[in-house]
């Protein structure tokens, strides 16, 4: 199950900080942002007239009857009634325009800076926490922002408003409505912490949830084969319990809060009304009266609506403090200031022949110069590595599982960085070059392939965007999968559905090295690139293979050690150390622990083949 403790979550109070980074989000509607400030603005203006008018109507029927002048006066309330209506279609047409705006490019920007991140941040978070930043609680954030906007707009003149005219009414009766200020101030700062607290607890135990059923769903397989539906549902229903305990106490909090304003600022508008009863007949007409306590009224309005707006603002600040967080992540991996430069004076002035990255066309050596590396502090996983591999050359590694094997190419990608020591291309050490540059050049074929929703022959473009249906028909041929695609209903047009789940994995991993053969890259990297074909599968791959890598530099982690007998330079790694180096041939008249490795594994192989066992029992037995 998917842990919802990290390290990014805030803890602290309310940081107004992470609002006014989304307020810059407002930019791109700012005809919808004027549209929502103009409505609010006219509809403050038009509630802040009609407890004049219907004053002026009172005192005019109070002196002359219905005989009196009550035309014009009624006539212009209606005139402001169609305006209020019309200002209120106004600002929801421009609040859905800024809700939809602020959302699109919420989630387009949190895309991007995922695109850019470095492996590591992804090896801490699990999908369905990064789900849920593109999906909840970016919606959120985008449906509370409009509404805020025009009642701070509305509500401050509104306030603004309402107390001129009850101090030009009558300044003692408006002195007893405004000492419900300090009472609404205090009430608010008690509620705000309660309220972040439960808020942020709500949402994080829902980023759990969230990652739970991503979890749950991708491997239901599993689930059933070991037959842990009940359990996965206990520990399911201990989030959802969680989840319902910390909204049901953020629901209690704001049930609290807004009754508590309202009964604030319904006990002024009857401490005016009993002190303005008193008043009436002598220096105050009924009319003015009537006026004051709708204002009166009016002044406790936007006060309610700007404490809801405010209570929103509270629910929705996890949500906007887990996405800024994640807008100003920082990549652990990027191009260095030179890098940047160099780059944009290639942009400005371009000059044949002299690439970005310092280099020359092709990649000629490569070399490793004393790296050590650790994923965490005290646990180094690679200690002082030393190699020099030349084009044309394949690189094998082989040894036991968490020795290392996998770090060495994942640093040859760039996805991490020597902790200690360098990494060069051609002299050039490689953080002096543009990661674009470095991964353009790389094909790397994962142990488990992964596919995307679409055709197989989009699947294979997905190496080179713009290559033809004749480019993508070569590439399956040269690792001999133009066989099986040709047998498909639909051939190159097959849908291989979600993660490619209506192939096999064989054909899943066929595709992936048609795509990467497709990508033409200087440096292939193959971790375990062949273990899910079986043996007479993998012989045909492995033609097509060897003359890809004529001409580029390869790095193979192997599963079974016969498919790299040809390979130039052959490590054992254990421990993080090379404990044997050299080829096939050396190394098995060494007789140490690669010799050891591969008689086993040939042994193993030779009773499977004596016996008939089927080649799933052959691809288990890994050395490595």
């Amino acid at each position: 199950m998917a842990s919802s403790h990290l390290d990014d979550d805030f803890k602290g109070r309310f940081d107004p900080r992470v609002w006014r980074k989304l307020l810059s989000y407002l930019r791109s509607c700012r005809g919808a942002v004027v549209r929502i400030a103009i409505g609010g603005a006219a509809i403050a203006i038009i509630e802040a007239l009609l407890p004049i008018l219907v004053g002026q109507l009172l005192d005019e029927a109070h002196q002359n009857g219905f005989a009196g002048n009550l035309l014009p006066l009624a006539s212009i309330y209606i005139v402001l009634f169609i305006l209020f209506a019309s200002c209120v279609w106004l600002f929801i047409r421009a609040a859905g325009d800024v809700a939809t705006g602020v959302g699109y490019a919420l989630r387009r920007d949190c895309f991007k800076k995922l695109q850019e991140l470095s492996f590591s941040y992804f090896d801490a978070r699990p999908v369905g926490w990064l789900t849920s930043r593109l999906t909840s609680d970016c919606g959120r954030i985008s449906g509370t922002l409009p509404w805020v906007i025009l009642d701070l707009v509305w509500g401050s003149l509104m306030i603004l408003g309402t107390s001129v005219a009850m101090l030009y009414i009558n300044p003692r009766l408006a002195g007893y409505v405004f000492w419900t200020v300090p009472l609404l101030i205090v009430a608010s700062l008690m509620m705000q912490r309660l309220m972040l607290h439960s808020g942020r607890q709500a949402r994080r135990t829902n980023s759990a949830m969230t990652a739970s059923f991503n979890e749950e769903l991708l491997g239901v397989r599993t689930t059933k084969a070991l037959v842990r539906e009940e359990k996965n549902l206990a520990e399911f229903q201990q989030l959802s319990t969680q989840m319902n305990t910390w909204m049901l106490r953020n629901a209690v909090q704001n049930a609290v809060y807004l009754p508590m304003i309202m009964t604030i600022a319904a006990a002024a508008a009857g401490l005016a009304l009993w002190k303005g009863g008193a008043l009436a007949g002598q220096d105050m007409t009924p009319g003015r009266l009537v006026a004051f306590l709708q204002f009166a009224t009016l002044f406790a309005q936007p006060i309610q609506e700007l404490s809801q707006r405010f209570a929103d603002v509270l629910n929705a600040s996890t949500a906007a403090e887990r996405v800024v967080s994640l807008l100003e992540t920082k990549p652990e991996i990027e191009d260095g200031p030179g890098v940047i430069a160099a780059m944009e004076r290639q942009r400005v002035s371009p000059r044949p022949g002299a690439a970005i990255d310092g280099g020359s066309p092709r990649i000629r050596e490569l070399r490793f110069e004393g790296v050590t590396f650790w994923y965490k502090p005290n646990v180094t996983v690679l200690r002082d590595f030393d190699l020099v591999v030349h084009e044309g050359q394949t690189v094998a590694l082989v040894g036991a599982t968490g020795g290392g094997k996998s770090t060495i190419v994942s640093l040859v990608a760039r996805f991490y960085e020597p902790r200690e020591g360098r990494i060069l291309f051609d002299g050039v050490e490689y953080r002096d070059r543009s990661l674009h540059w470095l991964q353009s050049n790389l094909g790397v074929i994962q142990q488990v392939p992964h596919l995307f929703s679409g055709t197989i022959r989009d699947n294979i473009r997905y190496g080179k965007l713009d290559a033809t249906d004749a480019e993508v028909e070569s590439a399956a041929r040269r690792v001999n999968a133009h066989g099986f695609v040709c047998e498909l209903e639909k051939g190159y047009n097959f849908d291989v559905g979600e993660c490619g789940e209506k192939l096999s994995t064989g054909q899943r991993q066929l595709i992936a090295l048609a795509r990467a053969v497709l990508r033409d890259p200087q440096i292939f990297i193959m971790d375990e690139a062949t273990s899910s074909v079986d043996t007479s599968t993998e012989r045909l791959i492995q033609g097509g293979i060897e003359e890809v890598l004529r001409d580029r530099i390869a790095f193979v982690i192997a599963h079974r050690l016969s498919t790299i007998r040809r390979a130039d330079i052959i490590l054992v790694i254990d421990g993080g150390r090379v404990v044997e180096r050299g080829t096939h041939r050396q190394l098995l008249a060494l007789r140490g622990r690669y010799f050891e490795l591969y008689t086993n594994q040939y042994a193993v192989e030779r009773e499977a083949q004596l016996f008939g066992a089927p080649s799933e029992l052959t691809e288990s037995s890994s050395p490595a």
